[in-house]
C-alpha cells in the first residue's frame, strides 16, 4: 500500500502551512525547515505568506503558506512527521477548527488519491480554502483552476509583501 510504503522515485508534496496563536510567522519558519531536515526529502518552493481569517472558527488571524517538497518518504509518514513538529509548536487540539500555534496539512502527494483513518489525500477541504488555493496556485498554477479560485474569491485574504522564506531554500 503506498500509504505506508515510501516511494523510489521522490514524489511531489504539497504542504498547507498555518498558524494564528503565538509567534506565528517564526512557527511556520521552524517547520519549514524541519522539513527541510528530513531523510530523502528536498524542499523545493514555499509561497508567499498570506494572512487570512479562521475559517469555520473564531480567533485571531492565520499566517498561511504552501510548501513544495519532494520526498521519498511514504504519505503516512510525512503525515506523522508533520505531527510530531505540531506538536513540537505546542499545538493543541481542543475541538474541530480551534486557534493553533501550527497547523500542518498534506494537501497532495504527488497524484496518488489515499482514504485511510489518519490521511486523505488530496485534502478533503482544500478546494474550500482560499488559504489553501491561493499560495498552491502561486506555485503551481495548474493544480488549481480558475473555478476553484472563484469559489472562494469571498473569503478574507491578503498576500503579505515580505520575503519570509529567505536562506531556507
Amino acid at each position: 500500500m503506498i500509504a505506508e510504503q515510501g516511494a523510489t522515485a521522490p514524489v511531489d508534496v504539497w504542504v498547507g502551512l498555518g498558524a494564528n496563536l503565538g509567534e506565528r510567522e517564526e512557527a511556520l519558519r521552524s517547520a519549514l525547515q524541519r522539513m527541510a531536515e528530513w531523510p530523502g526529502t528536498r524542499l523545493i518552493a514555499v509561497s508567499a505568506m498570506y494572512a487570512s481569517a479562521p475559517v469555520d472558527a473564531g480567533g485571531p488571524d492565520y499566517l498561511n503558506a504552501v510548501a513544495h517538497l519532494q520526498t521519498t518518504l511514504a504519505p503516512l509518514d510525512v503525515l506523522q512527521r508533520l505531527q510530531a513538529i505540531e506538536q513540537d509548536a505546542g499545538r493543541e487540539r481542543p475541538y474541530r477548527n480551534a486557534p493553533r500555534t501550527l497547523d500542518l496539512d498534506v494537501l497532495l502527494y504527488g497524484s496518488e488519491m489515499l482514504s485511510t483513518p489518519t490521511l486523505t489525500v488530496p485534502h478533503p477541504r482544500m478546494n474550500e480554502r482560499a488559504f489553501v488555493l491561493l499560495p498552491l496556485a502561486e506555485l503551481a498554477p495548474g493544480l488549481v483552476s480558475e473555478a476553484a479560485l472563484e469559489a472562494v474569491a469571498d473569503q478574507r485574504i491578503a498576500r503579505l509583501p515580505q520575503a519570509w522564506v529567505a536562506g531556507l531554500l
